[in-house]
């Protein structure tokens, strides 16, 4: 058994269930302790040729039905405990989950996923079976064990008063190998939570591993990691095995001294009413203790891991959640598309430096606006903020006239539509992909989106078309094709406010043309905002702002920038001159 904070409410909730396979468990120890009693009497019975056919008989018909009791009673212990501990491994999994979900970014950048993968499989595995075989074994232990040590001591208490030494002994030793073994299961995790980290990362980049013919190296770096889990999974085994044979040299001990003791008193038959069917029945008594006493070792065991998991456990579902609603958060009638940027200034969870600096221009409700910049300017930052990924500062951005920080969350991403830089895609079919925002969509809203994007034809030429399966992370398709899909999965949505961020950076400039003229004709009143690195991306927009080092430099259009800002001149300049060379490069 194990308690804290986060699983206490289960005890509560399944109590009755419990209560139900603890009392199905204890009937099958009592039943089982008859069993000794009537071989005892069937002994005697031949021993002193007083056992007639009768009597066999009632004692066979007895055992049968303590048979039956033992196979009714443990099946309902195990479906009420073992049950019941599955139902709360389920029902703590999606606890856990669900936290999962509402962490911010900030969280995750601090976190790699292997050691998320060990909480909700090695650790929810170790709390789980605290809760079944735990709670089994500890109620086995007092019932049977105590069970058996009473009607020991009833038969012969000098016997049972020796064997009461070693049983100290075992308790004493389990307390010490439980600590060690305790320690040793979290350097397990840390092990496995290393050797998860690096298999995956490797799997994800296994591009350039190949493109930087880096296999030996990489495979003599995971044999090292290997090993040593391996070396801290084997020294876990060791302290859990030393434990297990200390106790299987108590109860090897005990064994012997009661076969001695005993057959001296059946020996010394004259002077003593021991005879041999009551060594029959104390050793089979002795039988029936020693799962409770080798369960103790594995209840320690099990107890010190499932505490190590617990407080992991525990410190993940405490982590604070920082991005939710405010204090009287209302909900807007409906987003229209109106943005104001309100001098906002911002620095990331933990740092000082201020990314965006003084931020301050409107978006117009229908308006599309690009936003353009060098690399780490602060564009893809200046769109995370509106989606609240970040908490900010009071006053300093506003969606049609309501501070940000005042809009319930879920409505304000549930108004714009987002296609991330990175155009995470997953694992699923491609119509299934495309529809992620809805949960219902049909298949021609789904082409048609397809179309807009670009991307229907080349979706046709898969064998599957729209069920297409796409692999982990969109692995089967081209960068072009995983950005297009992004935007179909985002126009879909059909928002009032559509971020695009580098949304064409994977495409042809064709291509781009074609989607941008779709994108004017699709989002005709709605509000755009395209993240872009070529200006030719942005230049039809109502509104460029140009962004360097956190600050904007320059706002307006095209050709206002073309005329007032050196610096946003200089980069139409520079990427004219790149594309001439790249043409010219072509056509050599």
């Amino acid at each position: 058994m194990i308690f804290g904070k986060h699983v206490n409410q289960f005890y509560l909730k399944y109590g009755f269930f419990f209560l139900l396979g603890i009392a199905a468990l204890i009937t099958v120890d009592f039943a089982q302790l008859i069993i000794p009693e009537i071989t005892g009497s069937i002994i005697e019975g031949l021993e002193y040729s007083t056992l007639t056919a009768v009597a066999l008989q009632d004692h066979m018909i007895r055992l049968i039905m303590i048979g039956l009791v033992i196979i009714v009673g443990r099946f309902f212990w195990r479906i009420f405990i073992f049950g019941t501990s599955r139902r709360i491994d389920f029902e703590l999994r999606n606890m856990m989950f669900s936290h999962a979900e509402k962490l911010s970014q900030h969280y995750y950048q601090g976190k790699k996923s292997g050691g998320l993968m060990a909480l909700f499989i090695n650790d929810l595995n170790a709390v789980r079976m605290a809760f079944g075989p735990g709670i089994m074994i500890t109620f086995d232990i007092f019932a049977l064990g105590g069970l058996a040590f009473f009607k020991m001591y009833q038969l012969d208490s000098t016997i049972t008063l020796f064997a009461i030494v070693p049983v100290i002994m075992i308790a004493v030793i389990a307390t010490f190998v439980s600590k060690i073994t305790g320690r040793k299961f979290k350097a397990k995790q840390k092990a496995f939570e290393n050797m998860s980290d690096f298999t995956q990362e490797n799997f994800y980049g296994i591009s350039v591993v190949k493109a930087f013919v880096n296999e030996v190296r990489e495979i003599r770096a995971f044999a090292a990691i290997n090993k040593d889990n391996q070396e801290k999974n084997v020294s876990f085994i060791k302290a859990s095995t030393l434990l297990h044979v200390s106790i299987e040299m108590f109860i090897t001990m005990i064994r012997i001294m009661m076969l001695g003791v005993g057959g001296y008193l059946v020996y010394k038959t004259a002077s003593s009413d021991f005879s041999i069917g009551d060594l029959t029945v104390y050793i089979a008594y002795f039988g029936a203790l020693i799962w409770p006493m080798m369960a103790v070792g594995r209840l320690i065991n099990m107890h010190s891991q499932a505490k190590a998991s617990l407080q992991r456990i525990n410190e993940f579902l405490d982590t604070p959640i920082e991005i939710k609603d405010e204090v009287g958060a209302i909900e807007i009638p409906k987003t229209e598309g109106k943005i104001k940027f309100n001098h906002l200034s911002f620095s990331y969870p933990g740092s000082d430096k201020l990314v965006l600096e003084d931020i301050d221009f409107e978006v117009e409700k229908g308006q599309t606006v690009g936003i353009v910049g060098r690399t780490g300017s602060g564009k893809t930052t200046l769109v995370d903020v509106m989606l609240r990924l970040y908490n900010l500062n009071p006053e300093s951005l506003y969606i049609d006239g309501v501070d940000i920080m005042k809009i319930r969350i879920k409505q304000l991403r549930d108004s714009i539509g987002y296609v991330p830089q990175d155009n995470f895609i997953f694992s699923d079919i491609i119509k299934n992909n495309i529809s992620f925002a809805l949960d219902i969509a049909d298949s021609d809203l789904i082409e048609q989106m397809a179309k807009y994007s670009d991307v229907h034809d080349n979706i046709n030429d898969f064998p599957e078309r729209y069920d297409t399966m796409v692999g982990e992370r969109g692995v089967t398709l081209s960068g072009g094709q995983k950005q297009r899909i992004s935007i179909a999965r985002a126009l879909l949505k059909n928002p009032n406010i559509l971020i695009m961020d580098d949304s064409f950076s994977a495409v042809d400039t064709k291509t781009e043309e074609e989607i941008l003229g779709n994108l004017r004709e699709l989002r005709k009143g709605k509000t755009t905002l395209i993240i872009a690195h070529r200006i030719s991306t942005i230049k039809n927009a109502d509104k460029i702002v140009f962004l360097e080092e956190g600050k904007i430099k320059a706002v307006g259009t095209h050709q206002q920038l073309l005329s007032s800002s050196k610096e946003y001149l200089a980069m139409v300049i520079r990427q004219q001159l790149e594309s001439e060379i790249e043409r010219g490069d072509e056509d050599a």
